[in-house]
C-alpha cells in the first residue's frame, strides 16, 4: 500500500471511528488505538505535505492563539424559544397552535431534550465547514471557526459534493465526565470551580486558544438547517429533517421522538424529568416543535420567538436540609476556603452531604449561619450550592460564622492581604498544604505520577515520608516503608516507585506547574520553558524579562519572582536537581530577521485554498505578528470570502487590503 492509498484509509477508519463513539456511542477501540491511529495519519501526512486535506482528521489540531473574535451575520436570525415552566403552561401552548392551525385533532410535535450549552451555527460550503460562530444576539454572532474545528462530534465535511451553502444549528456542550475532570484539575490547581457544564462550555468557546479548547472535551448536538439554496432545500417534516442530519453524520441527540397530541407530549416530558439524571450531559427541558413545515409557515412568528416552538423547562431540583456545620479547606498555596457539611439529602439521583461557600464575604453577604435549614439546589449545576436559609427555622441562639484566624492543620496564624478576600496559611511547613501540593505535582498535567492521589498523599505526609517534593525520589531507598502504608503491598509500591523515576524526565514545563508557583498554570508554564534554557534561568529571571513573554503579565511576572525570592522555595527545586530531576528545555527560536519582521497582519473571511491555521503559521516563519483587530498599526488585512467587520474597519483606517491571491504572492515572494 502506496503512502496515499494508506492515509485515506488511515482517514476512513478514523472517522468511521469517530461516528461510532459521537454519534452512535458505540466505540469498539480504546483511547489508546484511536490515538495511534491519529499519530501515524499526523507522521504520513507530515512526510506527505502534498496528501494533506483541509477536512483531513488531523486539521482538527488547534492552531495559534487568535486576539479577538469577528462578528459575523448569521444567514437567517437565530430567534429565542418561549418558555413554559408546567403542565398548564405546555397545554396552553398546545391550545394556541390547535387554535392558529384551526385543528381539530391533535398536532403533531417533535419532542427534543434541550441541551443546556452554547448556541453554534455551522456553516457548510459544498459540504466542507467553513464557518462555525456563536449565536451571540441572534443576528450577529462571533466567528468562532477555530474553536469548532477542534470539536471531533463536528464533521469537518458533509456528504462528499452536497452542492450550496448550508448553516446547521446546534448547542456545543461538555460531557458531565469532562466536566468533572476538568473541575477536579481546577481544584488541584486552587482555581475558582465552574458551577455547571454550561459555564464551562460557553468559557471554552470564548478561548482565544484553540488547543486549549481541544482538552476541554467539548461536543455537540445539531437540530435544524437553514439552506440558502434549492440544491439544499430542507424536508418538509422536522422528524425528516433530523434524519437527514444523522445521515450526514452529524450529530443529533438521538432520544428525540415524534408525539401525536399533547398527552404523548407530556409523557416525553414526567419520562425524561425522571431519567434525565443517567445522561452523559446536562438537559434543562424539552424543546417542543410542530412537525410540519408548512403548518410552521401559516402559524409564524412574534418579533421575539416563533409561534410553533417552545421550550418545557423541568422544576429546578431542590431540597432543605440541616446546615450542621461551617468547615474550612486548606490548599497547596494556603488559601483557605469555608464549605458547608449538610444533613445529607437526596437531590438529582445522588447523595448531597457538602456544599460550596467559596469565601468569608460571601458567606456574610448571604447570612448563613451553622444550624440554619437551608435550601440546596442542583438545577442546571452540578455543584450543589445553597440558595438560602430558612430565616423562620433558625435558631434562637444563632449567631453570624466567623474565620477562623488559625489554619485548621498546624495552628498557624491565617493572614489576608488588603486587596485580596482569600485568608492564607503563611506557614511553609502545614501538612495541609504539602498534602495539596504533592497531588498538584503527580497531577496528570503536571509530573504525571499515576497513583499517587488524595489518599496516598495524605499518608506519605502523616507517615512523615514525604516533607518536601524530593522526598518523592528518595522512596526507592527504602521501599519497605512504603509498602507498609495501608491499601498499598510490594506490587502497587514497585508500579509507584516506577511512575516516580519515570517522571524524573518530564518537560521542564510540568515541573515549572508542577512545584506550584502561584498565578502559574499550565500555559504560563509552558511560556516559561518556551521562553528559558533550565529553570536556573527562569529562577534568575528579573520581572521585567518575565513580562516579555507572552502568558506571563505583570502580576504573575511578580508572583514567579516572589517564589524564588522565598529561600524555601529555592531549596526545594535544588533538591529536585540533585535528586535527578531534569530542570533543562529546549526554548523556542522567534524569527527575529524573517521577512515580515515587524509587520502585523490580520485575517478576515473564509480562505480557498488554506486553513486559517496554515495562514498563521506562514506569517509567524517568516517572522510577522497575527493580529486579532484591525488598528492604525496593522500592516495589512487578508481578505478571504465572507469577510465581516474588520474588513470596513479596514477600509475605514486607510490599512491595506490584500486578496487572497495577493497574500498568496506576498508570502510566496518573502
Amino acid at each position: 500500500m502506496n503512502p496515499a492509498e494508506r492515509i485515506a484509509a488511515l482517514r476512513a477508519e478514523i472517522r468511521r471511528h469517530e461516528d461510532l463513539y459521537y454519534l452512535q456511542q458505540a466505540p469498539e477501540i480504546a483511547d489508546a488505538e484511536f490515538d495511534a491511529l491519529m499519530r501515524e495519519l499526523d507522521r504520513l501526512e507530515r512526510e506527505h505535505p502534498d496528501l494533506v486535506t483541509v477536512d483531513s482528521p488531523t486539521q482538527r489540531v488547534g492552531g495559534r492563539p487568535v486576539e479577538g473574535f469577528e462578528t459575523v451575520a448569521h444567514a437567517a436570525p437565530m430567534l429565542s424559544l418561549d418558555n413554559a415552566y408546567s403542565e398548564e403552561e405546555l397545554r396552553a401552548f398546545d391550545d394556541r397552535v390547535r387554535r392558529g392551525l384551526a385543528a381539530a385533532g391533535p398536532v403533531e410535535y417533535v419532542a427534543e431534550l434541550k441541551i443546556d450549552g452554547l448556541g453554534i451555527a455551522l456553516t457548510y460550503e459544498n459540504g466542507a465547514l467553513v464557518r462555525g460562530a456563536t449565536r451571540g444576539d441572534g443576528t450577529f454572532g462571533e466567528d468562532v471557526t477555530s474553536n469548532v474545528r477542534v470539536i471531533r462530534a463536528i464533521p469537518l465535511s458533509i456528504t462528499a459534493g452536497l452542492p450550496g451553502r448550508l448553516e446547521i444549528r446546534g448547542e456545543v456542550y461538555l460531557p458531565r465526565r469532562a466536566f468533572e475532570r476538568i473541575n477536579r484539575e481546577r481544584e488541584a490547581n486552587e482555581e475558582p470551580l465552574f458551577a455547571n457544564p454550561r459555564n464551562a462550555a460557553a468559557g471554552a468557546m470564548r478561548n482565544l486558544d484553540p488547543r486549549q479548547v481541544a482538552r476541554r472535551g467539548l461536543s455537540a448536538f445539531v437540530y435544524e438547517m437553514v439552506p440558502s439554496g434549492p440544491a439544499a432545500a430542507a424536508p418538509s417534516r422536522h422528524a425528516d429533517m433530523l434524519h437527514q442530519l444523522q445521515a450526514w453524520r452529524l450529530p443529533v441527540e438521538p432520544h428525540w421522538r415524534v408525539c401525536s397530541g399533547i398527552d404523548e407530549l407530556l409523557a416525553f416530558t414526567h419520562d425524561w424529568d425522571e431519567a434525565r439524571q443517567a445522561l452523559d450531559f446536562d438537559t434543562d427541558g424539552v424543546v417542543v416543535k410542530v412537525n410540519d413545515r408548512a403548518a410552521r409557515d401559516r402559524l409564524g412568528a412574534t418579533s421575539k420567538f416563533p409561534r410553533w416552538a417552545v421550550a418545557f423547562k423541568f422544576p429546578a431540583q431542590q431540597a432543605t436540609t440541616l446546615l450542621k456545620t461551617i468547615a474550612v479547606n486548606v490548599g497547596r498555596t494556603g488559601a483557605v476556603t469555608p464549605f458547608a457539611v449538610l444533613e445529607p439529602v437526596k437531590l438529582g439521583g445522588s447523595t448531597i452531604s457538602l456544599a460550596t461557600l467559596h469565601n468569608e464575604q460571601e458567606v456574610a453577604r448571604r447570612d448563613i449561619r451553622e444550624r440554619d435549614t437551608v435550601i440546596v439546589e442542583k438545577g442546571g449545576d452540578v455543584i450543589p450550592k445553597i440558595v438560602a436559609p430558612i430565616l423562620s427555622k433558625r435558631p434562637d441562639d444563632s449567631t453570624p460564622w466567623r474565620m477562623p484566624r488559625t489554619c485548621p492543620a498546624c495552628q498557624s496564624d491565617l493572614r489576608r492581604e488588603a486587596e485580596e478576600v482569600v485568608w492564607r496559611c503563611m506557614n511553609a511547613s502545614c501538612p495541609a498544604k504539602l498534602q495539596r501540593g504533592l497531588m498538584h505535582f503527580a497531577s496528570r498535567r503536571a509530573m504525571n505520577i499515576e497513583g499517587l492521589g488524595e489518599s496516598l498523599a495524605r499518608q506519605l505526609v502523616e507517615s512523615g515520608l514525604v516533607r518536601s517534593y524530593a522526598d518523592l525520589y528518595h522512596l526507592k531507598d527504602d521501599p519497605q516503608r512504603l509498602i507498609d502504608l495501608e491499601r498499598m503491598g510490594r506490587k502497587s509500591a514497585a508500579t509507584l516507585l516506577d511512575q516516580i523515576d519515570r517522571s524524573r524526565g518530564s518537560e521542564l514545563w510540568r515541573l515549572v506547574y508542577g512545584i506550584g508557583i502561584r498565578h502559574v498554570g499550565e500555559r504560563g508554564a509552558q511560556a516559561l520553558a518556551a521562553s528559558f534554557a533550565s529553570m536556573e534561568d527562569i529562577e534568575r529571571a528579573p520581572v521585567e524579562a518575565l513580562e516579555t513573554i507572552r502568558d506571563i503579565g505583570p502580576v504573575v511576572a511578580r508572583s514567579i519572582r516572589a517564589f524564588f525570592d522565598e529561600p524555601r522555595n529555592v531549596e526545594v527545586v535544588r533538591a529536585l536537581n540533585e535528586a535527578g530531576v531534569n530542570m533543562t528545555g529546549t526554548p523556542s527560536s522567534p524569527v527575529t530577521h524573517g521577512p515580515l519582521t515587524g509587520k502585523t497582519l490580520v485575517l478576515t473571511g473564509t480562505l480557498a485554498a488554506m486553513t486559517r491555521e496554515e495562514a498563521e503559521a506562514a506569517i509567524a516563519a517568516r517572522g510577522g505578528k497575527v493580529s486579532g483587530s484591525v488598528s492604525r498599526k496593522t500592516s495589512y488585512l487578508v481578505a478571504g470570502a465572507d469577510a465581516g467587520s474588520k474588513l470596513e474597519k479596514a477600509r475605514a483606517l486607510g490599512v491595506p487590503v490584500l486578496t487572497e491571491d495577493e497574500f498568496k504572492a506576498l508570502i510566496m515572494k518573502a
